[in-house]
């Protein structure tokens, strides 16, 4: 079934999701207990602000760091392409946006900005990844990290449209630069029980969300280029 026709034909969501959800909570040092109970099975967005302070990611990732790890991996090695997100720019691909000048690469100004995003399927770029970054501390070892991630890069005043996602599970996304403001909203058939909510999240920050069930939108605030990794958990 096309992505659009599954959210047209959907069941109702269980307006408990929400209807009880004043803010997005910010927390820090976090028990595996207490995140699975509140947050994990109850669909409540979280924001853990120690989520990824302690990530090599912080200090590595930049727009250098993706073209040159991409220029040195075969990308269709795996015999699959990743899928990729151009949002409101031209691109069509992800290496038509590693070979922007490095004038727009930096948003200098009088540079058109931009924002992209795309799922890195590719193992060898994925082992790389992974010297940077690890599972979050509050999943349990039980839960599984799957191992596909996904990279959200971009400038300010961009960002994601409203929408919502067509996944597995729901997702954690870590914000390694830049600011981003996360807007959530209740699905369509909770709009009377449950209000709009939105969130900064910063560098070090992970947010918590379940993407098939809160419609969601994005926007790049003032300041450094915002680069995010993230992944979906069981």
């Amino acid at each position: 079934m096309p992505p659009d026709a599954s959210k047209i034909f959907r069941e109702p969501e269980n307006c408990e999701i929400c209807s009880s959800v004043a803010k997005v909570d910010r927390l820090s040092n976090i028990s595996v207990t207490e995140f699975s109970e509140k947050y994990a099975k109850t669909a409540k967005p979280l924001v853990v602000t120690d989520g990824a302070v302690n990530w090599p990611a912080l200090k590595s990732f930049n727009f250098n760091f993706f073209k040159t790890l991409y220029k040195k991996v075969d990308v269709e090695k795996n015999g699959r392409s990743c899928q990729f997100f151009p949002y409101k720019t031209n691109f069509k691909s992800l290496q038509q946006v590693l070979e922007m000048s490095p004038e727009r690469a930096k948003l200098k100004e009088g540079e058109k900005s931009w924002y992209v995003g795309w799922s890195n399927c590719n193992d060898d770029a994925g082992k790389v990844l992974l010297k940077y970054y690890k599972k979050p501390y509050f999943l349990s070892n039980n839960s599984e990290n799957i191992a596909l991630s996904w990279i959200f890069m971009g400038g300010p005043g961009q960002g994601a449209h409203m929408h919502v996602d067509n996944v597995h599970y729901p997702s954690w996304q870590a914000q390694l630069s830049g600011n981003k403001l996360w807007k959530l909203a209740p699905p369509p058939e909770c709009l009377y029980k449950c209000i709009t909510l939105q969130v900064l999240v910063k560098p070090g920050e992970i947010i918590v969300i379940d993407t098939n069930r809160w419609y969601h939108q994005t926007s790049i605030m003032p300041g450094d280029i915002s680069i995010t990794i993230g992944s979906e958990f069981d």
